[in-house]
């Protein structure tokens, strides 16, 4: 409801005019690692495309590629999705912009909201954005950071997901996240609203079963991966991120056994795919 209402108060204060020339656009912002091709190695042709099939102009969209292996306010991270997102702005002359985070790539994007002054490009991003749409995001960390920087090995399959004992793994321990969210950024609980709104979409277990097919949306080893990594999570959790911390800043838009198709969880790999309906929701929304 709370979604609804924001969606309805956008409008009523949109002028005639400027919906009539709105430009809408829409950018995906992958989690942590260095992407240079995350149209097809993170969030894949069939996700993107399903999404941008919303817009008035299905051309209107930008893949983010930065590395997000660094802490959230580094250059090659935030000061990357900064260039990348003025970049798109303006070449494409959009007016509104509905960004979709996935994961870290929610923090990054949370400190270009909280921190306006940082850069002088940050205050034009933030006038553009319409809200943004996160997707299992680490808003409060993750015990598996604490973990990986304590030493312990994972499974290859998650390697993806880790990053292994990067700064941005660093960064998304439960003790730095707290830090970061009480001094850095906004959204949390007693701090400051975020200037525009932040929109969370909640995993809440990972499923796998061979001859179940809904397991292998998104890759079945991925999954599998997820599924021995909830050994440190509690029992709402994605495989990466506990319920309670993808919650943690701004507002909950749904959790995912309420909207996707058969009552279906998502798995923190299967939030950033085409699986159970996610990509049609995402798509009506802009």
């Amino acid at each position: 409801m709370l979604r609804i209402a924001f969606a309805l108060l956008l409008a009523a204060a949109a002028t005639t005019a400027h919906a009539a020339t709105a430009t809408t656009g829409v950018a995906f912002v992958h989690g942590t690692g260095h992407q240079t091709d995350a149209y097809n190695d993170y969030w894949q042709p069939t996700m993107v495309n399903s999404v941008r099939q919303g817009l008035v102009n299905q051309a209107n969209y930008v893949v983010i590629n930065c590395d997000f292996d660094q802490y959230m306010w580094d250059s090659r991270a935030a000061g990357c999705l900064a260039t990348q997102l003025t970049n798109f702005i303006n070449s494409r002359g959009i007016t509104d912009l509905v960004v979709i985070t996935h994961s870290n790539g929610g923090n990054v994007m949370r400190w270009i909201l909280s921190n306006p002054t940082y850069d002088s490009r940050y205050p034009a991003i933030i006038g553009r954005i319409r809200w943004v749409n996160a997707l299992a995001p680490s808003s409060a960390g993750t015990p598996l950071a604490n973990a990986v920087i304590a030493g312990n090995v994972f499974e290859n399959a998650v390697g993806w997901l880790l990053g292994y004992q990067s700064d941005a793994v660093r960064q998304q321990q439960t003790s730095w996240m707290a830090y970061y969210n009480q001094n850095y950024l906004y959204g949390t609980s007693g701090r400051p609203a975020l200037p525009k709104g932040f929109w969370d979409v909640i995993g809440s277990d990972v499923e796998t079963a061979v001859w179940d097919g809904d397991s292998y949306c998104g890759g079945y080893s991925l999954n599998v991966g997820l599924e021995i990594t909830q050994a440190w999570l509690n029992s709402c959790s994605d495989g990466f991120i506990e319920c309670s911390s993808a919650a943690a800043a701004g507002r909950v838009w749904f959790y995912d056994t309420a909207r996707m198709a058969g009552g279906e969880p998502l798995s923190h790999n299967q939030s950033r795919r085409a699986c159970f309906g996610l990509d049609t929701i995402l798509r009506n929304d802009l």
